[in-house]
């Protein structure tokens, strides 16, 4: 059987981390203004943002957190693209994104780019 990538309609996670920054966080909302002024937020976007919102230095909660992650085929090609041209392996690749070298090897195999 062949496997299918399904775009599914994303919640507006621009509107989202406003909504957290202005409430919450005032302060972060200088750290996150280039994320949020552009058109469309990507997966990779998304990650960063959380990043610099929340700032966990938790292991065990980014453990966690990394478990729930999806991503898109726009937003796998542009880790594969960022791959080619800063000329990593697998293992490196992985260690930036903080995925598994498998699900890079899968990526890889699935003929994307």
């Amino acid at each position: 059987m062949d496997k299918q990538i399904q775009e599914i309609n994303q919640p507006d996670y621009k509107q989202i981390y406003i909504d957290i920054i202005t409430v919450k966080f005032p302060e972060k909302m200088e750290k996150c203004f280039f994320l949020l002024n552009k058109k469309e937020l990507s997966d990779i976007d998304i990650i960063e943002l959380n990043k610099r919102v929340f700032e966990t230095e938790d292991l065990e909660t980014e453990k966690f957190n990394q478990k729930l992650r999806s991503y898109n085929t726009s937003s796998i090609i542009k880790i594969l693209d960022y791959q080619q041209k800063n000329s990593l392996n697998n293992t490196q690749l992985a260690k930036h994104f903080k995925l598994s070298r498998n699900t890079v090897a899968k990526w890889k195999k699935m003929n994307i780019c």
